[in-house]
């Protein structure tokens, strides 16, 4: 397989409604169902779940 099969860019999006986004790489093969990480939102300026956007 090759690099951007296996570790597709993948958006998150702030569940807040900000609108948002940071970008990072996932892994397919080890979490197949969408990814969802907390980390900060500075409009909100909270710490709030980003869930990955297709």
């Amino acid at each position: 397989m090759a690099r951007t099969e296996l570790r597709p860019v993948v958006k998150l999006r702030s569940t807040a409604g900000t609108g948002y986004t940071y970008v990072t790489r996932k892994n397919r093969r080890n979490d197949p169902e969408r990814m969802v990480l907390r980390k900060y939102d500075p409009v909100a300026r909270k710490h709030v779940d980003f869930r990955e956007a297709r």
